[in-house]
């Protein structure tokens, strides 16, 4: 063992410090990769699992809120721990810089990089797999056409419907926004729901979400679109089924006799 390793190991906690290293790891391998739990008889759609992806990003932020923390905390105590283990002891002390093997040299490296890194990687793969839950959009759902522009948010609904600013969708079924432009790039974003896509002109995107409760929710662009971009704002009204369908009939019969009205006139 070389002198540097001695003096670390005799003036440092390191039997603590190492544990504290190897925990982040120790989490990855013994927590479950699919965490499940029973949903509510709407959310079961032709025997496939709706997954829950507020839960999901809400999960995962925490997950990497506590691990900066962690690591944070860590790397400052040590840092303290070694400002005050080493410190010079008077103006004339000078420090001496023992030489490594090569062995150690690689092992203080390595190790440490290993570690933290191996936490990094299992992040992004929970990352990597709640994105795929994003992008992949249940099969029975409710299927809005979204039209950006300055400043406002045009839908249509598939039976024709148009509203400006406003999306009433019923509650306990997924919905999927299919998104174009007609001017610049705009972001819609839906923050109760954490889903958020750019809407472009020549291009399609998509966002989809799962309402659970009734009730009414912000919606508002995310990417800087003009001097009004502040202003383009609308909002979400998640209507209990019942509800929902009498207003969607009832629209829809609106536009029908408004057809019939122009075609008779013309």
């Amino acid at each position: 063992m070389g002198e540097l390793t001695k003096r670390l190991v005799r003036g440092t906690p390191l039997g603590l410090v190492l544990p504290a290293l190897w925990w982040p790891v120790a989490q990855a391998a013994e927590r479950v990769e699919t965490e499940r739990v029973l949903p509510p008889e709407w959310q079961i759609r032709e025997e496939r699992f709706i997954p829950d992806n507020v839960a999901g990003w809400d999960h995962l932020w925490r997950e990497i809120m506590i691990d900066i923390t962690v690591i944070g905390v860590l790397f400052a105590l040590v840092t303290i721990w070694f400002m005050w283990r080493y410190r010079r002891r008077s103006p004339d002390q000078e420090g001496a810089q023992p030489r490594l093997s090569a062995g150690q040299a690689i092992g203080w490296a390595v190790i440490p990089v290993f570690v933290f890194m191996a936490d990094d990687f299992y992040l992004a793969a929970k990352g990597w797999a709640l994105w795929e839950k994003y992008r992949n959009v249940p099969e029975d759902r409710l299927e809005v056409r979204l039209e950006s522009a300055m400043w406002t948010w045009d839908y249509t609904y598939p039976n024709g419907v148009k509203t400006f600013n406003e999306l009433r969708v019923p509650v306990g079924k997924p919905v999927l926004l299919r998104m174009t432009s007609r001017d610049t790039i705009h972001s819609h974003w839906i923050p109760d729901y954490r889903v958020k896509e750019d809407s472009m002109p020549g291009r399609i995107t998509y966002i989809w979400f799962m309402p659970k409760e009734p009730g009414e929710h912000v919606v508002t662009c995310a990417e800087y679109c003009g001097h009004l971009h502040s202003r383009m704002k609308g909002k979400l009204i998640v209507m209990p089924r019942e509800e929902f369908d009498a207003w969607y009939q009832e629209q829809g019969a609106k536009l029908q006799q408004a057809k019939a009205e122009l075609t008779e006139g013309a």
